[in-house]
């Protein structure tokens, strides 16, 4: 399925063929998969590449459930398609999105919203939601406990968008990914900028102009992120009391880890457990 028909060269030299366009046959539903950004500016080119395929939308959209998820919510969102409609997206856009599209009722505290006639999930697993909710709308919430159980199918991943956005912009850059790995190794009470730029070999001053630029954040910020992202993975995938977890990652006081980590999250880590745990 594609905007036309034919042939559509993708990455690496592949060639995939289309057989039916967008437009052919009666569709129920076409989901928008997420793409790659790094900024709004990002976005504007991605839209004004795209123009056909919002038009599109837009009428096609009238006539059957559109779902889209990650940075594909955008184009949904170009097309019109989700105005007075409730609707999620990726944490980072959300300041671009409030602004630029006022008429959508923005719930971003949510991982996934459906409607009648649209479905909107954020970060790039934003598929597995989209899945869950149509299995358990359809069938039941047992039958999808099984699936996940007996079929070989990634687990929804459920986890806070500031989380799944640090998994993201680690991987372009060599930096970062050892910024990140340096921070989970490190005790959080001894992660300084000044022990950073030691262990990597630089000067303060370029470490922390460095990780501005690819990070987007202050090295501070993004350091504490990476660290109370541990927080959130022992929160939803083990039983260990709050305080135990804070002792293991090194965190100075079980209350200092705690404020930390609900400024970030906006929910205590009980709170945290209750909501993604898969225990």
């Amino acid at each position: 399925m594609a905007l036309h028909k034919g042939p559509i060269a993708c990455a690496h030299g592949l060639v995939l063929e289309a057989t039916h366009a967008i437009h052919d046959g009666a569709l129920e539903a076409l989901l928008i998969p997420g793409f790659w950004a790094e900024s709004a500016e990002h976005i504007d080119t991605a839209l004004a590449a795209n123009a056909d395929l919002v038009a599109a939308l837009s009428i096609r959209g009238k006539r059957c459930q559109l779902w889209s998820y990650c940075v594909g919510v955008c184009l949904a969102a170009a097309s019109g398609r989700l105005s007075n409609q409730h609707a999620t997206v990726t944490w980072w856009l959300a300041d671009t999105m409030l602004k630029r599209y006022p008429k959508v009722r923005w719930q971003i505290e949510q991982n996934c919203i459906f409607n009648e006639h649209n479905a909107t999930a954020t970060g790039v697993n934003g598929y597995l939601p989209i899945a869950q909710s149509l299995i358990e709308r359809h069938v039941s919430p047992a039958i999808f406990r099984d699936l996940i159980k007996l079929m070989v199918l990634p687990r929804p991943a459920r986890s806070h968008d500031v989380f799944q956005a640090i998994s993201l912009i680690k991987q372009p850059s060599t930096l970062l990914r050892q910024v990140h790995a340096l921070v989970e190794r490190l005790p959080a009470d001894q992660i300084t900028l000044l022990k950073l730029a030691s262990e990597l070999g630089m000067s303060e001053r370029t470490l922390a102009r460095k990780v501005r630029s690819e990070a987007g954040v202050p090295a501070a910020t993004y350091a504490r992120r990476i660290k109370l992202s541990q927080v959130g993975e022992r929160l939803t995938l083990t039983s260990a009391p709050v305080n135990a977890i804070s002792t293991e990652l090194g965190f100075s006081s079980d209350a200092n880890m705690r404020r930390m980590f609900k400024d970030l999250t906006a929910l205590t880590p009980a709170k945290y457990r209750q909501q993604f745990s898969r225990c």
